[in-house]
């Protein structure tokens, strides 16, 4: 018998045409059968400021809601400047806030990404990485999953056109479905 979790994933782009929003869609089609997959929004978020940590506004607390929903949290982010886009930053940092209400916090963990360029948004992702050591929460660490984007590798239904590619996503998801199994046997959930 398989164990079921949900896992909610963001995408670090905003745009509508974004490559990761196709990524994320492969991985959707491709997730273990163990996965319920949902994806959580950012693009309301308003820029964090500390001046809302005794009121959060609703599209805030919406988004802690729908972490703590969520038994695992996959990120497919681009890279913009050697890093994570702003747009991710911010949504980690309205999470991880107000001080004691972090809702990363054992809560586990994968990072993913594609890039046109060759070495698929490696930088921003030992980024979030550090971010998410901060926020305490459990990392797949291996397979690391560095995606060289070229045309028409992923449609926009997540249909991949490369069977090397979808193999390796498939298996970046059993991955990702056991290392899950694994932090929740170490540390149950409620605990």
């Amino acid at each position: 018998m398989t164990t079921m979790f949900k896992v909610g994933y963001f995408v670090g782009s905003l745009s509508s045409t974004s490559i990761n929003r196709k990524l994320a869609a492969a991985l959707v089609r491709l997730a273990h059968p163990g996965f319920e997959m949902n994806e959580i929004p950012i693009r309301d978020l308003p820029l964090y400021s500390a001046d809302h940590d005794e009121d959060y506004p609703p599209v805030a607390r919406d988004l802690k809601q729908a972490i703590a929903d969520n038994d695992a949290i996959l990120f497919v982010t681009p890279e913009y400047n050697r890093a994570i886009p702003g747009g991710l930053k911010n949504a980690i940092d309205w999470a991880s806030r107000p001080w004691g209400q972090n809702s990363f916090s054992r809560k586990p963990s994968a990072v993913i990404g594609a890039s046109i360029g060759a070495i698929g948004t490696a930088v921003a992702q030992q980024n979030l990485r550090s971010v998410l050591s901060f926020c305490n929460s459990p990392q797949m660490n291996a397979p690391e999953a560095y995606i060289h984007f070229t045309p028409d590798l992923i449609n926009d239904e997540g249909e991949v056109s490369v069977e090397s590619t979808r193999d390796f996503l498939r298996n970046y998801m059993a991955e990702f479905h056991q290392f899950v199994a694994r932090v929740y046997t170490a540390l149950p959930r409620g605990e």
